[in-house]
């Protein structure tokens, strides 16, 4: 009773972080319940935007039904919050819904930048996933640093076993940065300001609960 009771908490909690928002300065995030709709753009131009060729699809179905795209800062607390949820949801509708990454550090965090890098050079050897894990699983290890955690990251992709001459290329090359640069870009012209976002077929989710997120998910599987 006790194990159903403290889940039930848990639960409440990522909810409560989910739906503040966290403002001192330049350090500002908006997060599922402040996400305001911003004026549209042409649809033609808004699905080119969200879901690029190179984008990080992180499920791949057999059949696709659906598609969610998810901006995110892997320094930001309500992204770790929302992501053990989002790995239920991966789990319950990867074989329905590809689920896409989008970078999207926030200025106010010191080093969501290098964090985003760390995860852009994984993925040109095709590790994606393990680095963008390792990111959120050691967050409080690294997170609202003030100093470069670059080494830190350096470390990160050691241990999952990159070939290191290729990272500290992938990390140097400019084309790594406006890879970034550009999800960033998308991102604000589809009236991101903080992360998590999520659209789902191109709409922006507003969220308040757990229960209507999945109910949205199942509405567009059917």
């Amino acid at each position: 009773m006790s194990a159903v009771i403290s889940g039930r908490w848990v639960r409440i909690a990522i909810w409560i972080l989910l739906g503040a928002i966290v403002g001192a300065g330049a350090i500002w995030y908006a997060v599922l319940t402040a996400n305001k709709p911003a004026p549209a753009a042409p649809l033609a131009a808004a699905e080119a935007r969200l879901v690029r060729e190179d984008s990080h699809r992180v499920t791949s179905p057999a059949m696709e039904k659906a598609q969610l795209v998810e901006f995110l800062d892997f320094e930001c607390e309500s992204c770790l919050a929302a992501e053990p949820l989002v790995e239920e949801l991966k789990k319950e509708y990867g074989d329905r819904i590809t689920f896409v990454h989008r970078y999207f550090p926030l200025p106010g965090h010191r080093n969501s930048g290098a964090a985003a890098l760390a995860a852009e050079a994984a993925a040109q050897q095709g590790r994606y996933q393990e680095m963008a894990a390792k990111l959120f699983a050691t967050q409080s290890e690294w997170g609202e640093k003030q100093t470069s955690q670059a080494a830190q990251f350096r470390t990160f992709a050691q241990e999952i076993g990159l070939e290191m001459d290729q990272y500290d290329a992938a990390v140097a090359d400019q084309a790594s940065k406006d890879r970034i640069s550009r999800d960033v870009a998308d991102g604000k012209a589809l009236g991101v300001t903080g992360t998590p976002t999520f659209f789902l077929n191109g709409k922006k989710l507003t969220l308040n609960t757990e229960a209507q997120f999945r109910q949205l998910l199942d509405d567009a599987v059917r």
